[in-house]
């Protein structure tokens, strides 16, 4: 399980090279209908809010079947492009190292579950079968999984 600490280095890379950002380059969306940066930490920081919370419930049920929601909508619903960028970069920052200890607290027997019942074939990035059990471990890794492939288009990551 090394992926709290990526989630950690990807996290702490991430920012100090997001933090120097003008608000006005944050704000620039780089094509119509594309995300601006703040938009991008936005989505990020509403993927963050809605994976803390079933991170923690599926340690209290027998499946991994969790609401979805419309990610165009909450980007759009919170005007992200209004909020100073720092805010959104140090929340961001914050709330993804509370989601890395998170996941090194929850039991490896409860991350390493098997799951019949689940919607990851609905809600995950990279979806799973829903014929095929589940993990939250599983889940877990695509959550960060997720979070790199949109910091990509902000950042250099490696790996």
């Amino acid at each position: 399980m090394n992926y709290p600490d990526d989630l950690r280095s990807t996290v702490e890379h991430a920012a100090s090279r997001l933090l120097p950002m003008s608000d006005e380059d944050a704000a620039r969306r780089p094509a119509p209908g594309k995300w601006s940066p703040k938009e991008v930490i936005g989505h990020l920081i509403d993927s963050a809010a809605n994976n803390h919370q079933r991170f923690v419930r599926a340690g209290y049920q027998d499946h991994l079947v969790f609401m979805g929601y419309e990610q165009d909508g909450w980007v759009t619903r919170q005007r992200y492009q209004e909020e100073p960028w720092r805010q959104l970069v140090e929340l961001w920052r914050a709330y993804n190292l509370h989601i890395a200890h998170l996941m090194e607290a929850l039991p490896e027997e409860e991350r390493l579950r098997p799951r019949e019942r689940h919607n990851l074939h609905e809600i995950a990035w990279q979806l799973l079968p829903a014929d095929q059990p589940a993990t939250l471990d599983y889940f877990m890794r695509d959550y960060v999984g997720h979070m790199k492939h949109h910091l990509r288009t902000l950042v250099p990551l490696e790996g």
